[in-house]
């Protein structure tokens, strides 16, 4: 069973979700031959005040 894990910074729509992880499966059951419904995915929303890009903390977009 594939698993697959996605960090973002920040938060995503419902609908960004759902096509996120429409796309990641198709590929991964085309690419490993894998079912569909034997993929897992997990999206972690990361606030971006615990993310840092060359030692300083990730501000939310303007």
């Amino acid at each position: 069973m594939p698993y697959v894990s996605i960090r973002v910074a920040g938060k995503l729509a419902r609908a960004q979700k759902e096509e996120i992880c429409a796309g990641v499966t198709e590929v991964i059951a085309k690419a490993a031959g894998k079912p569909r419904d034997s993929i897992l995915v997990f999206i972690d929303e990361v606030e971006h005040e615990n993310i840092a890009k060359g030692g300083k903390l990730l501000r939310e977009p303007a």
